[in-house]
């Protein structure tokens, strides 16, 4: 089939105004799997009800109909890319869990996209989005099916109470949903959960505004100091997200580091605490709440300090090294991608963490090459996507039944009615409420309630049954 011909289906599991990975990293990839005007992308993100909006997004923002939400989207996106998207957008009901901190999606949200365009599906967090799932088989309603896996839940659960235990069940849960449901898996980097038959692949890019802001400081940079101010990091406000180490690291290496200053800025649930432990040091530690790593308080920064290893490819990372500053990380699976550039400097314990930060801190930055800066952007990671993916093949390979291959045949053919068995399980395991609780979904999701059908125009499951 040609690209043309295509219909790419893109399903997520947030959307903005919530930042989050999976709200923004989808929406840059349907705007730019849309670029050509000539592949059909449709965008199908969450719609959550009043209450769960003021819980979720951040600023009082919120919206009374699903237009207005788009609307708001397509704003976001236009002024950050500079161009107008051509892609759809479409949403399914939704429902935030609090005790995940995720949004979930109600009824079968495969149904969103109607049976006769229903082509190419690409699930971004493919185990989320199909943990609850009940409904038809995303294998059967789509012609072929992408997983993008964006999460390391194993490593969230495993802080939990009985985490070590929740960690092994979700493990297998995980393997088994997201090999009935997905044809091809693609893992951001080996941060991530293995899976059988997946490939390792930053399909991500970074907001093209980061890149242009590195061009201007590469033009400042001849013959001067173009980054006035020392080292900071920037990242949601809570212990795991890399503050508890770096605390730790300058409170164990005051004396080397005698002299440096540290601007920290973020929001969280452990901002107070964070801003605390900051004091107590003889290091100068600022903590600030969180802004847009765009913004321009951040351009003089020369040195970005990220010594988390909770993420799976750390998107400020990404967007520091656009911007043409240093950054010290640590060497760690999920910063993989990033040791192709010059600019990145990761270290193995403490003491190169303190090497690595001086050494940082004395130094200009390197001016990355053309290629080097292309890596970063939304074209490099969509022309990667469409790789690791394989729909930049004319025809999304399918297996042999021909009769001289009679063995093979057999074999895929027992794989296939063993999937199928599968998916029947998961099905029946997923259409009762009990089990459903049983397993974590949130009470009522089988079927999207009455307000979300009103708001989104769905016929409600009593006028389905009558």
């Amino acid at each position: 089939m040609d690209r043309k011909q295509q219909h790419i289906a893109i399903f997520t599991t947030a959307s903005l105004p919530w930042l989050t990975g999976t709200a923004v990293n989808p929406l840059f990839r349907a705007a730019y799997l849309a670029k050509d005007g000539e592949t059909r992308v449709t965008l199908v993100i969450p719609w959550l009800s009043l209450i769960d909006q003021k819980l979720v997004y951040p600023e009082n923002i919120t919206f009374t109909s699903p237009k207005q939400h788009e609307t708001y989207v397509r704003r976001w996106l236009e002024e950050r890319t500079g161009f107008t998207s051509t892609f759809d957008i479409r949403f399914y009901p939704g429902k935030f869990a609090i005790d995940k901190r995720s949004i979930l999606g109600v009824g079968d949200i495969s149904e969103v996209i109607p049976d006769e365009v229903a082509d190419i599906a690409v699930l971004e967090e493919p185990e989320h989005l199909t943990w609850f799932h009940h409904g038809k088989r995303w294998k059967t309603k789509f012609r072929y099916v992408v997983g993008i896996v964006h999460t390391n839940y194993l490593e969230y659960v495993k802080r939990e109470k009985n985490g070590r235990l929740q960690a092994f069940l979700l493990k297998y849960a995980n393997s088994w949903l997201v090999d009935i449901y997905c044809h091809k898996v693609i893992r951001l980097s080996a941060a991530t959960q293995e899976y059988a038959n997946s490939i390792i692949c930053n399909v991500h890019g970074v907001n093209p505004k980061f890149l242009e802001i590195g061009n201007k400081k590469e033009q400042q940079q001849n013959g001067t100091h173009a980054f006035a101010k020392g080292a900071y990091y920037i990242g949601k406000m809570v212990w795991s997200k890399g503050y508890k180490e770096l605390l730790e690291l300058l409170d164990d290496h005051q004396k080397e580091l005698a002299g440096l200053e540290v601007d920290l800025y973020g929001n969280g649930e452990d901002f107070n605490q964070i801003q605390e432990a900051a004091e107590k040091l003889k290091i100068v530690v600022r903590v600030y709440p969180g802004r847009d790593h765009a913004d321009l308080i951040f351009h003089d920064y020369k040195v970005f300090l990220n010594p988390s290893t909770t993420d799976v490819v750390c998107t400020t990372t990404a967007e520091a090294l656009a911007m043409g500053k240093i950054v010290v990380c640590a060497n760690h699976p999920s910063n993989d991608f990033f040791k192709q550039f010059p600019n990145c400097r990761t270290y193995d314990d403490r003491n190169g963490f303190v090497e690595a930060t001086l050494k940082a801190l004395a130094e200009e930055p390197a001016l990355p090459t053309e290629a080097q800066r292309h890596q970063l952007s939304w074209e490099s990671a969509t022309e990667r996507f469409l790789q690791v993916s394989e729909l930049d093949q004319a025809v999304v390979k399918k297996p042999s039944k021909s009769p001289s291959k009679h063995f093979a045949s057999t074999s895929l053919n027992l794989k296939k009615n063993m999937e199928e068995a599968s998916a029947y399980v998961h099905f029946l395991a997923s259409g009762f409420e009990t089990s459903r609780r049983a397993f974590g979904a949130i009470p009522g999701s089988l079927h999207p309630d009455e307000e979300l059908c009103k708001e989104l125009g769905l016929v409600t499951p009593m006028s389905k049954q009558g």
